[in-house]
């Protein structure tokens, strides 16, 4: 969310614009008591294209502050719900930029993107215009130095002016980059205000899931945004389990997420909608695996539960003795089928064999 972003960059101090959160149009006149208008008003969903959904709105006034509030929370965005506002003193804009540190594969590297065509889609500016979009790998035992500001603004076009002002804001969003475990630090747009003070208006920020456990902050805020029940209770596990189609009556379940992806494929292409897929990871024992059906039968919607597994790590036999397991106390009309080759294969058809017949 934008507001985690924002609380992230002040807490390594990148300038960002005055405000407040509020999940309620109430406690957003109150928060906003000690700010300056105009006020944006902010939908907070994890979307792009707020603006134009009508999700981003500009208030003069307590009045205006109070209508866009109201207005905005509950609003369908893209299929999120707005539960949360965030309200910030608009900024006076003199040039919008782009920038951030994403995690580059290839030099297995920190990179800087920038361009001076900020407050745009990032990718539209890299089709329409690649040589707008700059690109500079971070030698992690050098760091960042003066001589990669003053090529981004060179390059850009810049004013001069700008290097130290923008020295400053790389070291501290690469500082947090480091810190946070960030996979992305995006600031869109960084804007120069009239006094050439350089303001981070708005941000994204990606953090690695497998570095969470470094981060509680981050993490109490991943579990505060969870609402499924099931999704807190497969991650206990270290289960993946992910909502699909609302009205989707089935579910895919199996040991990668590629497999679960290409049988979502095959399943959609004879029209029939998937409700749930559900990533078992690797090694899972039939203990683990009696646990995951478990949280997938949770579900009223889910009637066919497709259970598609390649033995490795994962025996067969291990996922038989799981739906085994599963069945035997597991109650309503949810059907299960299973195909699975590889370690195993032969012993775990023959636990199969032993299941009530019509379940499986």
């Amino acid at each position: 969310m934008e507001y985690k972003a924002r609380e992230l960059f002040e807490r390594y101090d990148i300038p960002v614009p005055r405000g407040a959160v509020a999940d309620s149009a109430a406690a957003a006149f109150q928060a906003c008591g000690d700010l300056a208008y105009p006020l944006v008003v902010k939908a907070q969903v994890q979307v792009g294209g707020r603006g134009k959904a009508g999700g981003v709105r500009f208030a003069q006034d307590a009045q205006e502050l109070q209508q866009h509030a109201e207005s905005i929370l509950g609003m369908d965005i893209k299929g999120h719900i707005v539960k949360k506002l965030l309200i910030v003193e608009k900024v006076d804009i003199a040039k919008e930029l782009y920038l951030s540190m994403m995690l580059d594969r290839l030099t297995k590297c920190p990179i800087i993107i920038f361009s001076a065509q900020g407050g745009m889609d990032i990718e539209q500016v890299a089709r329409e215009t690649p040589d707008q979009v700059l690109k500079l790998a971070v030698d992690p035992l050098m760091g960042i130095n003066a001589f990669q500001a003053r090529y981004l603004v060179d390059k850009s076009g810049l004013d001069s002016a700008l290097v130290q002002p923008l020295l400053a804001v790389l070291r501290k969003l690469y500082k947090m980059f480091l810190s946070c475990d960030c996979m992305l630090a995006e600031i869109n747009p960084l804007v120069i205000d009239g006094a050439g003070n350089l303001i981070a208006a708005d941000g994204k920020v990606s953090v690695d899931d497998s570095a969470l456990y470094r981060q509680p902050d981050i993490l109490a805020f991943r579990d505060e945004l969870t609402e499924d029940a099931r999704v807190k209770e497969a991650r206990s596990f270290n289960f993946l389990y992910v909502p699909c189609e609302p009205d989707g009556k089935v579910a895919v379940m199996s040991n990668g997420s590629g497999m679960i992806m290409s049988c979502m494929d095959l399943i959609a292409k004879e029209g029939v909608k998937t409700g749930v897929a559900f990533d078992l990871g690797g090694g899972a024992t039939a203990e683990r695996i009696a646990e995951a059906i478990r949280i997938v039968l949770q579900n009223p919607a889910i009637k066919l539960l497709f259970i598609t597994i390649f033995g490795g790590i994962t025996r067969c036999d291990e996922v038989a003795g799981g739906v085994k397991r599963a069945l035997e106390t597991a109650a309503g009309d949810t059907r299960v089928i299973i195909r699975f080759e590889g370690t195993n294969k032969d012993k775990g058809l023959q636990i199969l064999s032993t299941i009530e017949p019509g379940r499986v």
